[in-house]
């Protein structure tokens, strides 16, 4: 028998079960950790100790989940806190407001399907903050823009603005590298 995340967090809540919150961990610790990859612009052993540190303040404070939204939902937002936090203390992952253009991204392989998710990831570095955030959470996660808005504590419109312009980006950064590869 499978139980839901709301089953779950009950267990935790009434039991203080462990092993239910151990379950959590274990379904919702991949989103987190590529969210949180992504974010720190690949530094995987930044990105740990932040997901680690999410799911200690989530145990911590799982009594103030009200369930008005998914519980994944309530946990990216521990993780773009726990994120901005570490962004506050290492000025190379400050929350910055790109305005121009970023550098282009350098020519692509002749074996450009094998390179697409490099070539995201390289991409999705070019972004700022706050669109790599939004495309992540929206695209990547499933998040709705409702949620996306939630999670970040910020505007309705602008995570719609900040979908739509990391959107557009990267589909300038990636579309040049990748006509011959949508015909195949």
């Amino acid at each position: 028998m499978s139980f839901t995340d709301a089953d779950l967090i009950a267990r935790v809540l009434l039991h203080e079960d462990h092993n239910a919150f151990g379950e959590l961990v274990r379904r919702h610790q991949s989103p987190v950790r590529a969210f949180l990859t992504r974010m720190t612009r690949g530094d995987s052993h930044l990105a740990d100790d932040l997901a680690q540190e999410t799911f200690l303040k989530a145990w911590r404070n799982l009594q103030t989940f009200r369930g008005g939204s998914r519980f994944s939902t309530w946990l990216f937002g521990i993780a773009i806190n726990e994120f901005r936090s570490a962004a506050r203390q290492r000025k190379e992952l400050a929350l910055e407001d790109v305005t121009g253009s970023p550098p282009e991204l350098a020519e692509p392989s002749a074996a450009a399907s094998s390179n697409l998710r490099l070539d995201l990831a390289a991409a999705l570095k070019l972004l700022n903050s706050n669109e790599r955030a939004t495309v992540l959470l929206c695209c990547q996660n499933g998040l709705s823009h409702e949620e996306a808005s939630q999670v970040l504590d910020c505007p309705l419109g602008t995570v719609k603005t900040n979908v739509l312009r990391g959107k557009e980006k990267l589909r300038r950064r990636l579309s040049p590298a990748y006509k011959n590869y949508e015909a195949t």
